[in-house]
């Protein structure tokens, strides 16, 4: 595998994925804090509206992204999404009104359009005898960076009332309270952006018709010259390589359109699970929620983060090989499933274990009548150990199916692609309905 070709590529599609899940554990606590929201009952309802715009905005980008980087090639496209990055997160971080969080993810969901970009990327580098492994590594490094930066947003929010003695004293810190996590968020895009200028090459190869001048064109066979025969070659060449220019409505023909729908059916119950997880788990267990704080939530995505590892470098490709694409996205949906039937059943148990988040001071379990369990941080009832041992293993159902599932749809929709010339917008079109 072009391990030195997919290093710069990689760090991009890492990029986008901690700064899209980033806010999941703090967005909650951040609008509350808000003066827009006067009702508890509405935060929830706001917070969504915020987390809506980044995908919104991303939605109405990326055939723009896409096309772009058919025209003038990868490399600048993401480059220029990488510098946008940077400087809307740190914007968002500093947000003391509802309207500027709002302005400023939505303006970081437009640079973060070109998430198709680094998909279309990876495909030109690899080929059929690698594809498969090259092509999970698109998955495996947004579920790890989604992870990722669902555990720095949750660990580092508010770091002066979390960490007093590292940053009490920090007034920065007081004044904005979530701009830590942005600016660990903006620290890794920018290095990524400096070591895109110097390591990322163009991987769009862009078939230039030649211009064959007369006087080459009338020369007789008899009288060749050292240009003539180059010349010619390079004609065949061309008439080998040359292809009809297809628009996005020859594209989607009825394969893609099936393949396509499926995608955007599939995404939108990625998308619900991601954007109600960190709501589900901030709300009070009274209200049907976890009771999380903004660190837990943090430790719930980490938690189950190093499985995405073994799946998408180990797993996956033996699994592709052995049952092809098609096989692998079907059974990536039916793993999924008990995620979704099970998770809101957690908060029957959240509620008997004294609101799912507190250390017990007495010894005794109250659902079971049993000995609070001891350790190195604290005791714990049984119920609130048993709560977080359910909830990483259905964390971990999900991450199996998501990583079989998207990285076996990717690998159909660079297939269906008429050439590699195409894969911008193709790749474009999938996002657009990824939204």
């Amino acid at each position: 595998m072009p391990w030195a070709k997919l290093t710069a590529v990689i760090g991009v599609r890492l990029c986008e994925a901690i700064n899209f899940t980033l806010i999941l554990p703090f967005m909650y606590k951040m609008v509350s804090e808000f003066d827009t929201v006067k009702d508890p009952k509405n935060i929830a309802f706001f917070a969504g509206l915020i987390l809506t715009s980044l995908s919104i905005c991303q939605t109405l980008s990326v055939m723009f992204w896409g096309r772009l980087s058919d025209k003038i090639g990868r490399r600048p496209v993401l480059l220029m999404g990488l510098f946008g990055d940077t400087v809307t997160t740190i914007l968002f971080g500093m947000s003391k009104s509802y309207k500027w969080a709002l302005i400023t993810r939505s303006l970081n969901g437009i640079c973060v359009g070109n998430a198709p970009v680094s998909k279309s990327a990876i495909a030109e580098m690899s080929d059929d005898t690698n594809r498969p492994r090259t092509m999970a590594l698109a998955p495996l490094t947004w579920n790890f960076g989604s992870l990722f930066g669902a555990a720095i947003g949750g660990l580092l929010a508010n770091p002066a009332e979390k960490y007093p003695r590292v940053f009490g004293n920090v007034a920065l810190f007081k004044e904005y309270p979530y701009l830590l996590p942005c600016l660990v968020s903006a620290l890794i895009a920018l290095v990524c952006f400096v070591v895109g200028i110097f390591k990322l090459e163009e991987t769009l190869v862009v078939n230039k018709q030649q211009v064959v001048t007369p006087t080459a064109q009338s020369q007789p066979s008899g009288s060749a010259t050292e240009a003539t025969p180059l010349l010619r070659q390079q004609e065949e060449s061309v008439a080998a390589e040359r292809q009809p220019q297809v628009t996005l409505r020859q594209l989607l023909t009825p394969v893609v359109t099936r393949v396509l729908l499926t995608n955007g059916l599939m995404s939108i119950s990625a998308a619900m699970s991601d954007q109600l997880l960190p709501m589900f788990s901030a709300t009070n267990p009274k209200d049907g929620g976890l009771g999380f704080d903004t660190r837990q939530i943090g430790y719930s995505y980490f938690v189950s983060g190093f499985a995405v590892l073994y799946l998408q470098l180990v797993a996956y490709p033996k699994w592709s090989r052995k049952y092809g694409a098609l096989l692998c996205y079907q059974y990536g949906l039916k793993i999924m499933t008990p995620y979704f039937v099970l998770m809101p059943f957690l908060t029957m148990l959240a509620r008997h274990a004294e609101n799912a988040i507190r250390v017990i001071s007495q010894k005794k379990s109250i659902l079971f009548s049993l000995p609070a369990i001891t350790t190195p941080w604290g005791s714990f009832s049984v119920e609130y150990v048993l709560l977080w041992l359910l909830l990483v293993l259905l964390l971990l159902v999900r991450i199996t199916g998501n990583a079989f599932a998207f990285t076996s749809i990717n690998l159909i929709t660079s297939n269906t692609a008429p050439s590699r010339n195409y894969l911008g917008i193709m790749n474009g079109a999938q996002q657009f309905v990824m939204g």
